[in-house]
């Protein structure tokens, strides 16, 4: 498998050292593309793998797949070409698919080229059973409580936990476009955006990134609690984020598949 990465910053270089470098993974990473010449050509030297700074000339090398570990800005402007390009994508940035009509016609320009788009689980679990519970329609409620650090927020001067966002996934990701790729993801393994709720606290006392998930319906009731540590280079990032990405690529054609 030959891997092309969209993005130069920590999600980037963890792969590049865990795959490049340790093997990880049956497979290597090919190909870098983004803005920051500087970061790009120091992976590239690094990590012994090729640096573009034009995405043409990217994605028309010798890559299989393709990972974005940029932005939702970036998301939205390079999806389409990668699918074009006959190339399946790995997404992190799940914000892209705030807008429903983009997730819809993203759907259909994969299914047109026979490529397939994979959303990693991310800084949370319980999907399957999410997709599984809503297989009939049974899924009635589903809630995302996410608790914060201040630096992870980006916020200074917090001295006691607030409350700062209690409402629908859709006005989530909006409001917290960074820091809401959880709650989308849920929504769309779920019961959708709207219905989604979301409650954002930030608290000075914790260490570790919280995301508390429950969900009711037809299968019963679901309450489940995950604390996740911040990549040691970025605390806006959470590990498990990061592992969920190397996860999806080294189950990607494995000849058993785990999960709905």
């Amino acid at each position: 498998m030959r891997i092309g990465i969209i993005g130069t910053g920590n999600i980037a270089k963890y792969l590049l050292e865990n795959i490049n470098k340790n093997g990880k993974l049956e497979g290597n990473v090919a190909a870098l593309f983004g803005r920051n010449e500087k970061a790009g050509q120091l992976l590239a030297k690094q990590y012994n793998t090729d640096f573009f700074t034009d995405f043409n000339s990217f994605i028309n090398s010798e890559v299989d797949i393709v990972v974005e570990a940029a932005t939702i800005d970036v998301t939205i402007q390079y999806i389409k070409e990668v699918l074009e390009s006959k190339k399946d994508v790995i997404i992190s940035s799940i914000g892209a698919f705030n807008d429903i009509e983009f997730l819809r016609e993203m759907k259909e320009m994969a299914q047109l080229h026979s490529k397939h788009i994979y959303l990693p689980s991310g800084a949370i679990g319980g999907l399957d059973l999410l997709q599984s519970a809503n297989s009939l329609n049974g899924l009635k409620e589903v809630s995302i409580t996410t608790r914060k650090s201040p630096e992870s927020l980006g916020l200074e001067g917090v001295s006691e936990e607030q409350l700062l966002f209690d409402g629908s996934a859709l006005d989530a990701i909006e409001k917290f476009p960074q820091n809401m790729n959880v709650a989308l993801l849920l929504s769309i393994a779920g019961i959708g955006a709207e219905k989604t709720r979301v409650r954002v606290l930030v608290d000075p006392t914790i260490e570790r990134n919280t995301h508390t998930i429950e969900a009711d319906g037809d299968f019963g009731t679901m309450h489940l609690t995950i604390e996740n540590n911040p990549m040691p280079d970025n605390p806006k990032t959470s590990y498990l984020a990061a592992l969920s990405i190397l996860s999806t690529l080294q189950n990607k054609d494995r000849s058993i598949s785990i999960g709905s």
